[in-house]
C-alpha cells in the first residue's frame, strides 16, 4: 500500500520532468528577427526605398509635382505648371515587385522591377539590400526637332542598389548607388551613361508622422550642365491603408533618370517644387 501511494505521488512529477527533457530536445534555435518598417513609403521622397509591396497586393502611387513656387501668384505657386505620375506596382511575392507607370513629365512610360536580396536581421545581417531596375520610353521627343530620331533614342535605363539600415526605432538610413543611361541626352558633352550616389533618411516623429529627406550626388555631370543635384525634404503621414508624403524638391521629374539627370531648381533662390506621393494598397 505504501509503495502504491508513493508511486501515485511521484508519477506527476516524473511526467513533468519527462516533458521538460523532451522540450529541451525539441526546442529549435530562435531565429533572428527581421527589422521591420524601416520606411513606411515605397519612396523615401524621390528615391526608391527598400520597402516592397506584399505578395498578391496591388499598390497605386499617385505622384504630383507643382511648378516652381518662385513665380508666386503668376503661376499660382506652381499649380499651373504641375506634372503627374501614376505608378501601379504588383507584388509577385513578398520579395519581388513589378511596376508600370506613366508620367506627364516628358510623357514617359516606364516598366520596373524591384527585388529584395537581403534583409536586416538582429545579431546577423546589418542591412536590407534591394535591387531596382527600370526601362523607360520618352514619347515627348519629336522627329520634327530631331530628324534622325529613332525609337531607340527614346529609351532610358536604370540600375540601382538600395541599401538601408534601421538604426533605431525612430531612425532609418539608406544609400543608393545608381547607374542610369539615356540614349538621348540634351547636352552633347554629357555622357549617356551616368552615375550617382543617393542618400536618404527617415526619422519617426510620432506614431503616424515622420520626417523624410533624400539627396542625389551626380558623379559625372558635364561641366557645362545647367542641371543640379536633387535635394528633397518632406513629411510622411500614415493613415491606415495609405501613406501620404508631402515634400519640397528642386527636381520636378519623378523618374530616376529625370530627377537625377535633369533637376533644374535651386534651393538658394527659392526655385523649388512642392509635391506629394500618395500610396494606396488594393
Amino acid at each position: 500500500m505504501k509503495k502504491l501511494l508513493f508511486m501515485l505521488i511521484c508519477a506527476p512529477l516524473l511526467a513533468i520532468g519527462q516533458d521538460d527533457l523532451l522540450g529541451e530536445i525539441n526546442i529549435e534555435p530562435i531565429e533572428s528577427q527581421y527589422a521591420s518598417a524601416a520606411f513606411k513609403g515605397l519612396k523615401v521622397v524621390n528615391f526608391e526605398s527598400t520597402k516592397l509591396v506584399s505578395k498578391n497586393e496591388m499598390t497605386l502611387i499617385v505622384s504630383h509635382r507643382f511648378g516652381s513656387i518662385k513665380n508666386g501668384f503668376e503661376s499660382f505657386f506652381g499649380l499651373d505648371d504641375a506634372v503627374t505620375r501614376l505608378n501601379f506596382i504588383y507584388g509577385i511575392s513578398d520579395a519581388i515587385n513589378v511596376g508600370i507607370s506613366r508620367s506627364s513629365f516628358q510623357k514617359i512610360y516606364e516598366a520596373s522591377a524591384k527585388y529584395r536580396l537581403f534583409r536586416q536581421q538582429e545579431n546577423s545581417f546589418p542591412f536590407t539590400v534591394v535591387g531596382f531596375n527600370s526601362i523607360l520610353v520618352n514619347t515627348a521627343l519629336e522627329k520634327a526637332n530631331l530628324p534622325k530620331l529613332e525609337f531607340k533614342d527614346r529609351l532610358g535605363y536604370t540600375a540601382q542598389l538600395l541599401i538601408s539600415r534601421k538604426v533605431s526605432t525612430n531612425l532609418s538610413l539608406e544609400l543608393a548607388p545608381t547607374f542610369f543611361h539615356d540614349n538621348y541626352v540634351q547636352l552633347n558633352n554629357q555622357d549617356n551613361s551616368q552615375f550617382a550616389l543617393g542618400a536618404g533618411l527617415r526619422y519617426k516623429l510620432t506614431k503616424r508622422w515622420s520626417f523624410n529627406a533624400d539627396y542625389g550626388w551626380h558623379l559625372n555631370r558635364a561641366d557645362s550642365s545647367p542641371f543640379r543635384n536633387p535635394l528633397s525634404i518632406g513629411m510622411d503621414l500614415e493613415t491606415g491603408g495609405h501613406v501620404f508624403q508631402m515634400h519640397f524638391s528642386n527636381a520636378q521629374a519623378m523618374n530616376t533618370n529625370g530627377f537625377l539627370g535633369q533637376a533644374t531648381g535651386d534651393w538658394s533662390d527659392g526655385n523649388i517644387y512642392f509635391g506629394f506621393n500618395l500610396s494606396r494598397v488594393f
